[in-house]
């Protein structure tokens, strides 16, 4: 291959963390970008989109999906063009959304590529509002939370790609909305962007009781995917039938084995039986079909007049992308976390 050929940059996973991942957990490598065969397309990165869930797919603990091997390519959503193609449903230049993690270049057989329209105006939020994370919040709240109006439905990570959508959406349907985020800013932005009624900040002094203040009336719908000491502040304000998506734990990721964590399971079956709440975990890709259209034309309708806004934090190169994804880890990122790999 001439010198100037176009060489593909891998990030791949080079340990299993312990605990909160470390830069010596990736590696950066460079390989030559392979030409697609027969049947196959050549997908040029655009976009990365980082996501918690990532963190489990680095541990080997049994879960509902594979986890990666060391050395294997992180994986991950994006946004491709595509480069190449000897696929007769592709051609070159086609905009799709993929799955080919966090690299250049990836070599892809079509199955899983959704096309995506040449112009777009903010390809990007393919993974994010009009993707994984807005279906997630939609699936999340309105077919396991199922909120009416007058009720008081709570969020954590009020800011982030799902916690957002949520309370927007709540709101929508007439529900009070208290948000849980880190730090005044991001507080902050969910009342004076966002729309929420209250938003309690995690990071600071006595948040049960601010959480109760901020609650007047209980906790009718709790969307979860933080765990830890935010449910714990949560857990006295359900109300009778309170009901419980559960999408993630984001607080106990980077839990290290061995290490004893408080013992929640009591006090939890207690109020799940005396206040008959309704808890359900959920893996979103368990929810696409039928579910997914209804979404994507309603999502759409709502971002073209303005009643769900929308915010990204974009990280320039796939270099960052480690960096970008500790942080996440630890609550700095300040809306949907993409990186931006190519223009």
């Amino acid at each position: 291959m001439p010198p100037s050929a176009p060489m593909n940059r891998r990030i791949v996973m080079a340990r299993r963390p312990a605990g909160i991942p470390a830069p010596e957990d990736f590696r950066l490598d460079t390989q030559a970008v392979p030409g697609p065969a027969d049947g196959q397309v050549l997908l040029r990165t655009l976009y990365l989109s980082l996501d918690p869930y990532m963190r489990g797919r680095m541990s080997d603990a049994a879960s509902y999906a594979k986890p990666l091997e060391v050395g294997d390519v992180m994986l991950g959503g994006t946004v491709c063009r595509v480069a190449e193609s000897r696929h007769p449903d592709f051609a070159a230049g086609d905009l799709v959304l993929a799955a080919s993690g966090w690299q250049d270049y990836a070599l892809s057989s079509g199955k899983g590529l959704t096309r995506l329209p040449p112009d777009l105006a903010h390809p990007s939020w393919s993974l994010g509002v009009l993707g994984m994370p807005g279906f997630t919040a939609y699936v999340g709240l309105m077919q396991i939370g199922t909120p009416k109006a007058g009720e008081t439905v709570a969020v954590a990570a009020a800011t982030g790609a799902v916690g957002s959508v949520v309370g927007q959406l709540a709101r929508l349907h007439g529900c009070r909305v208290v948000g849980i985020a880190g730090g005044p800013d991001k507080c902050d932005h969910a009342v004076r962007e966002l729309g929420f009624d209250a938003c309690v900040d995690h990071r600071a002094a006595n948040l049960a009781q601010r959480l109760a203040a901020a609650s007047p009336n209980g906790i009718d719908v709790y969307f979860e995917s933080v765990g830890g000491a935010v449910f714990d502040a949560v857990l006295p304000l359900l109300n009778r039938h309170a009901r419980i998506p559960l999408c993630g734990l984001i607080s106990q990721y980077n839990a290290v084995p061995g290490v004893e964590a408080p013992d929640r399971l009591p006090m939890l079956m207690r109020l799940a039986l005396t206040k008959s709440l309704r808890i359900q975990g959920f893996i979103v890709s368990d929810w696409y079909g039928p579910l997914y259209r209804e979404f994507s034309r309603q999502m759409s309708d709502w971002i073209a007049d303005g009643r769900i806004k929308y915010r990204e934090d974009v990280v320039e190169g796939l270099e960052n992308a480690p960096a970008a994804f500790m942080g996440l880890l630890q609550g700095h990122n300040f809306g949907k976390l993409v990186v931006r790999v190519a223009s």
